[in-house]
């Protein structure tokens, strides 16, 4: 699948530019095994890296100007070097000035480029197309023009161009993902000071499937918000009644049972949710390196329960979906993945068991709510790399 994708990239550089390709990047998706909400709370999240892929084939020219192909869009970009940047109203092209402007505020000097691209990382699933294509192009334009960023530095562009050019107030989870995967291991990241560490992702015989529930409820923005706000009310409370605790991770739950009828029962319910997801995280990374598989769906099990009934972002399309997996033969784990109100589920289900859970699903989801469930099958993979003559380059 992976030289489908860098055929096919390499056959539409061919085509548009009439000339050949240099170089070849990936740049993967990720996903996140657990920790949700939590990065906005002091909190860790264990992210990985996955086998589906932005690919750009790239060739340095001798002039000023960076021309984009988007082959996925059928469309086309270009801008001059020397020139400042603005934000555009083609909106996939924001996410690619957002990073030139934030290496050209850091004095860095590019030259011109022809770049392809094309993708296999679906769009709007909640598997961070967005901060590969960010993350890919930072570190293309790193490699070949010598720029001396590191990886953190990468990422943090990638953050950067969301927030600016994109208009995407999005953590560092996604990019930094996408730069740090690592084969066969997930990253234990703090979110706010990227302080990270890697498990082994010791997962022998059962499978990561994502089902695509194919809705987004328009309270995404909303309820996000709303949720952030709750949590922040919470943790006002606590830090004047516990002054002594500087990070939100530290509070113990008799500390907060404590401050429950000050802050009320809603701070009180998603506070609650956080707290357990933050310790939930760290239980996940050491069960995984264990390859204590059961414990790990059952971790995930207890988070789909506190997105849906404590925290409240899921939908009923997705508490269907997840209800109706694990009665399934086979099924260890299965909860929303992402900010909620819509998107995937993640699920862990013996090898020997996925084809079988899969026809299940698609087909009780559509008798349920007349919708065609998207299925994507992913592998834990390396982060950004170049990929020359049959071989990877990290």
């Amino acid at each position: 699948m992976q030289d489908n994708l860098i055929n096919h990239t390499k056959n539409s550089f061919r085509a548009f530019f009439q000339s050949e390709p240099e170089r070849i990047f990936l740049a993967p998706g990720r996903i996140n095994i657990i920790g949700e909400h939590v990065d906005y709370s002091d909190g860790f999240v264990l992210p990985a890296a996955i086998d589906k892929y932005i690919c750009f084939a790239v060739k340095k020219t001798e002039d000023a100007e960076i021309s984009f192909f988007a082959k996925d869009f059928n469309d086309s970009f270009s801008f001059d070097v020397h020139e400042k940047q603005i934000p555009v109203s083609k909106i996939w092209a924001n996410y690619l000035l957002g990073v030139f402007n934030a290496i050209q505020e850091l004095g860095k000097e590019v030259g011109g480029l022809q770049i392809a691209f094309s993708s296999t990382i679906p769009m709007g699933s909640g598997l961070s197309s967005s901060a590969a294509l960010e993350c890919g192009f930072a570190y293309l334009l790193n490699e070949i023009f010598d720029l001396h960023l590191n990886k953190k530095e990468i990422a943090v562009i990638g953050q950067k161009s969301e927030h600016t050019f994109a208009g995407v107030k999005c953590g560092i989870m996604d990019q930094f993902s996408s730069v740090f995967g690592k084969e066969h291991q997930v990253i234990m990241l703090d979110c706010n000071s990227l302080e990270h560490q890697y498990f082994e992702a010791n997962i022998d015989g059962y499978s990561l499937v994502l089902f695509d529930s194919c809705v987004k409820h328009t309270h995404l923005t909303s309820g996000y918000n709303d949720r952030r706000r709750d949590v922040d009310n919470g943790k006002k409370i606590l830090g004047e009644k516990f002054p002594e605790v500087n990070k939100f991770r530290d509070f113990s739950f008799e500390m907060l049972d404590e401050a429950r009828s000050e802050m009320g029962e809603v701070p009180y319910k998603r506070c609650f949710y956080l707290l357990k997801e933050i310790k939930r995280v760290e239980k996940a990374a050491k069960a995984l390196s264990e390859g204590n598989i059961e414990y790990l769906g059952e971790l995930l099990n207890e988070t789909h329960t506190g997105l849906s009934t404590e925290f409240e972002v899921s939908c009923d399309e997705l508490d269907f979906m997840v209800e109706q997996t694990l009665k399934e033969e086979g099924v260890l784990g299965a909860r929303i993945m992402g900010g909620g109100f819509g998107g995937c589920s993640i699920n862990l289900i013996k090898d020997e068991k996925v084809n079988r859970v899969i026809e299940n699903i698609t087909d009780l989801y559509k008798q349920a709510y007349n919708i065609d469930m998207k299925v994507y099958k992913v592998k834990i993979s390396d982060g950004i790399n170049e990929y020359q003559r049959n071989e990877i380059v990290i």
